[in-house]
């Protein structure tokens, strides 16, 4: 029997997050397989067995416990954010030659970057929102030039930061400094977009030996200005699933999703979000860690789908390990 290690936590606001995704995996992982949480932090690793912590080897990739060598086999990479999310975790583990089941370093850095993920995909045709980089907190911003070119509302977010964090709504020209600062707090450079007034749909999908499966879309209506934190996690908003759209354009929205999915050379699970505008749909973001807890919204699309989570995982696994 296999051991795998379900990498979680991080350095970033997102280690609770992380460390519930893990756990409803490791919950519902492959029988054939012996699962453990591994918990990732800047004090160092350490994985947990029935309930114990030991300290996990980032090398060999394996600890001693109660007296016995356990090893693991194979990874997966949950860390939301730093330094999961971009790709980092992933690149150490190619160093070390242990496999693992995500999306590659290039792939995950560049899907965690919403600035240059967004210039990657407009550069393939694929509608997104007009945007505004800034590279740098340093960097002398004007923001008339910026209301005038982009208009208000605009959306405010660090380019590399996950579950909302960092990200504001802006209305009035008079808050927009104060955004901007909040996410270079979170991030090391920011975007500015142009607001999308539309339907917001997400589409979950991942790789089966028979090739890309996308689930059913779910629309997002939200209590707040957008689908922040708070709505993602406390409740205040509707995740409906499927999406109340047409056939057609769920279809549409499906197949561009695993357009991108293999553009990116994504791997194993993602989830892409968009927004549609007059029937035309703008990607807003594309998720290599996408939530798994009780409250996230794959789960809910594989319930959706007529599969239980153990099937899903049990799929993924047969499709990344044959290669």
């Amino acid at each position: 029997m296999k051991n795998v290690g379900i990498i979680c936590g991080g350095f970033s606001s997102e280690y609770d997050i992380s460390v519930k995704s893990a756990h409803t995996i490791r919950d519902n992982f492959p029988d054939e397989f012996s699962a453990y949480l591994i918990f990732l932090s800047r004090a160092g690793w350490k994985i947990q067995v029935d309930g114990v912590q030991f300290d996990l080897d980032p090398i060999s990739f394996s600890a001693e416990v109660n007296g016995d060598l356990l090893k693991i086999d194979v990874a997966i990479v949950y860390v939301h954010g730093d330094p999961g999310e971009n790709g980092k975790v992933q690149a150490y583990l190619e160093m070390q030659q242990i496999p693992y089941i995500n999306s590659g370093p290039l792939a995950s850095e560049l899907s965690f970057d919403k600035w240059f993920c967004n210039q990657f995909l407009k550069g393939f045709g694929i509608n997104v929102a007009d945007s505004i980089y800034l590279a740098s907190k340093k960097e002398k911003v004007d923001n008339t030039e910026i209301i005038e070119r982009l208009g208000l509302p605009v959306f405010v977010k660090p380019c590399d930061s996950g579950s909302s964090y960092g990200i504001a709504r802006v209305d009035e020209a008079d808050k927009l400094s104060d955004a901007i600062s909040g996410a270079f707090n979170e991030g090391r450079t920011v975007i500015i977009e142009s607001f999308l007034k539309g339907t917001e749909v997400t589409c979950g999908l991942y790789r089966s030996k028979t090739g890309i499966v996308a689930l059913p879309l779910t629309e997002i209506v939200t209590e707040n200005a957008f689908f922040d934190f708070e709505a993602k996690y406390k409740g205040l908003s509707d995740e409906i699933t499927p999406a109340r759209i047409s056939e057609e354009l769920t279809v549409e929205i499906q197949a561009l999703s695993k357009e991108i999915y293999q553009l990116m050379q994504l791997r194993s699970i993602a989830r892409i979000d968009f927004m549609i505008v007059d029937q035309t749909p703008y990607v807003i973001e594309v998720n290599t860690t996408p939530g798994f807890s009780a409250e996230s919204i794959v789960p809910k699309m594989i319930e959706a789908s007529g599969r239980t989570i153990k099937q899903f995982w049990t799929d993924i696994v047969a499709a990344e390990l044959e290669d």
